[in-house]
């Protein structure tokens, strides 16, 4: 899944993580891999993270911080950013979505979106 915001472009790729998931106790993992690509011409920084995880029950979670995972990167005009990162859930199924908060290196701030993505297990899926 791909989104582009003000050149501040956000690519998604989920994965389920079997050895790490134990769904006879309730739990699934799932990574998800992202790079952030900076097309603009001019430096932004990532600040803070508002991720929305949503289970195949309709629960929703709401996770806020700074950065990713420890990190605000500053991306200048051609640069990237890759991280992964995990996500438990209590259902084979889920999506996520949100957005990443720019400041540009005047100040401006902005809201990079993240588009939405499903987590399934593979065999859960018709």
């Amino acid at each position: 899944m791909q989104s582009t915001e003000r050149h501040v472009e956000v690519d998604v790729k989920p994965e389920f993580l079997p050895d790490e998931s134990d769904p006879m106790r309730g739990m699934w993992m799932y990574a998800y891999h992202v790079r952030i690509t900076n097309r603009g011409k001019e430096t932004v920084q990532l600040r803070n993270r508002h991720w929305i995880i949503t289970d195949a029950n309709g629960r929703t979670e709401e996770v806020r911080g700074p950065g990713v995972v420890g990190q605000q990167p500053v991306l200048r005009p051609g640069e990237h950013f890759e991280y992964t990162s995990g996500c438990p859930l209590p259902t084979a199924m889920g999506t996520m979505h949100g957005t990443y908060e720019m400041v540009t290196s005047t100040g401006e701030r902005f809201d990079a979106p993240i588009p939405p993505f499903t987590l399934a297990e593979p065999y859960s899926v018709n």
